[in-house]
């Protein structure tokens, strides 16, 4: 018996790894130390590399959020949430740190209250019973820009969905 066959199927080395223009994103969890981990998003891949670090992959044209928080012995030092519309092959992007290669940013914002407040947010859409993965990403724009004013953003609704959705199905 192989030593690989008696880990979880998680665990397990793969040998195709993920499939073409998958965005991988690198994400570490030490309790109370590092904390990087995915609010929101379809995962098309894994890969565990050791009990505190994972690699996950996002298929082209889905959108993930991207928690970023970090401490010392003397409290938090980096708290950011990053909303990322994944690429196309050929698409221009923007680069982000632990994600590759990149992704167009909807959302990026820092400090704990801006963070906390789009948390918020995205718990009031998925409260609609929305999927925060199929929202407008002009809202995650929006969102960005009100919040880094200290403006509060409009509300998300399902008839703003709905049209959303009609739109999508009759764009090329």
């Amino acid at each position: 018996m192989s030593h690989s066959s008696v880990l979880p199927l998680s665990m397990r080395p793969t040998v195709q790894g993920p499939p073409p223009f998958t965005t991988l994103v690198e994400l570490t969890w030490r309790e109370k130390r590092v904390e990087y981990w995915i609010r929101f998003g379809r995962q098309t891949y894994e890969q565990v590399l050791d009990r505190h670090r994972r690699v996950v992959g996002f298929a082209p044209g889905s959108v993930f959020a991207f928690i970023r928080w970090a401490a010392n012995d003397y409290g938090t030092v980096l708290s950011r949430i990053d909303i990322v519309r994944t690429i196309e092959r050929g698409e221009p992007f923007q680069t982000l740190p632990f994600v590759r290669p990149g992704g167009d940013i909807l959302l990026k914002l820092e400090s704990w209250p801006k963070v906390a407040r789009v948390l918020e947010i995205i718990d009031a859409i998925e409260a609609l019973g929305i999927d925060a993965c199929d929202v407008v990403p002009d809202h995650w724009r929006h969102v960005h820009h009100r919040i880094a004013a200290g403006l509060e953003p409009h509300l998300y609704t399902t008839d703003r969905h709905a049209a959303w959705l009609k739109r999508r199905s009759v764009e090329p």
